[in-house]
């Protein structure tokens, strides 16, 4: 068993198929089929079987791949001990993050990257489903990510999961719709509502399904739209439009058309996490980059407390 077997494996516990981690190494699904036959020669376990035409991990193979990451941190730790790859703040930090995120993140992020003690990063956008975004980490140093609070957590046997935000999912509407008056609106004063939301798989149409099972009734869904700025534009332009809108990552800029108003009833929010793989955290620039981001988000809490304390 070598390292290069143990990665192929790790690859294709995070990407789901042979073609995905033969993507993700550069290489042929041939290759990846050669590595994991030899690696299987070793165990008696089965490490792999078959789903119709797709190859699974068995729970052995499973054990195996998790057992991997903890290698790769150990290579990681053993790099930084001869070459002082802690130390070292010269070397790019790629950050991937989803569209709202990127809106409020990165335009601070990369004006950070520009003083003498903070190392360069590069931003890219990246807007996934939630449940797509840990084999993001096999592409960037850091992936900011996001999942309801009523989803299950992160695979925590593979990724280092650092909380950012724990954000509201607001009701938005125009300063003129009939909901306004109300501090707070409950799942029943939604029903036969028409609604701006999100595709399915995306956040927050999986809560809008959770507000629609607490008012035993559906929402009626009229546009679908990822972006939440245009989503804020859409309901400022239509008096009778609703849409889910994060606290602080999209709040509406002030003067805008479109207020907002919390949830009662329904635990509505969202976690705004980033994501790495274990031994990437090890690097002194990537955790001088998550310290950026911290700072980030503790602004934009302050920044939105301010603002509804006005």
């Amino acid at each position: 068993m070598d390292l290069h077997q143990l990665r192929v494996l790790r690859e294709l516990a995070d990407h789901g198929s042979i073609a995905g981690t033969a993507r993700a190494l550069s290489v042929t699904p041939s290759a990846v089929s050669q590595v994991l036959t030899a690696l299987q020669r070793q165990f008696v376990a089965p490490l792999t079987h078959k789903r119709g035409r797709s190859v699974e991990l068995t729970d052995a193979g499973r054990a195996l791949a998790n057992a991997a990451v903890s290698v790769a941190s150990a290579m990681a730790r053993a790099q930084v001990a001869v070459d002082e790859y802690l130390g070292d703040l010269s070397a790019i930090v790629r950050v991937s993050g989803f569209h709202s995120a990127t809106v409020t993140f990165f335009p601070a992020l990369a004006a950070m990257s520009n003083g003498a003690d903070h190392p360069p990063v590069e931003c890219v956008d990246e807007d996934v489903a939630q449940d797509a975004f840990p084999a993001l980490t096999a592409s960037y140093d850091i992936v900011i990510a996001h999942r309801m609070s009523h989803t299950y957590p992160w695979p925590s046997q593979r990724l280092t999961a650092v909380p950012l935000l724990r954000e509201p999912m607001d009701v938005a509407m125009r300063a003129d719709h009939p909901l306004a008056q109300y501090e707070s609106v409950s799942p029943t004063e939604l029903v036969n509502e028409s609604w701006v939301s999100t595709h399915a798989g995306f956040s927050p149409a999986d809560m809008l399904e959770v507000i629609a099972a607490s008012a035993g009734q559906p929402m009626r869904v009229v546009h679908r739209i990822n972006d939440f700025t245009t989503a804020a534009a859409m309901v400022a332009a239509h008096g009778d439009l609703l849409a889910l809108l994060p606290r602080y990552t999209a709040r509406p800029p002030a003067g805008s058309a479109v207020t907002l108003r919390p949830l009662a009833g329904v635990r509505a929010v969202r976690n705004v996490d980033v994501l790495a793989r274990p031994e990437q955290t090890t690097r002194r620039a990537v955790s001088v980059v998550l310290g950026s981001l911290r700072q980030i988000a503790d602004s934009l809490v302050e920044s939105a407390e301010a603002h509804s304390a006005n």
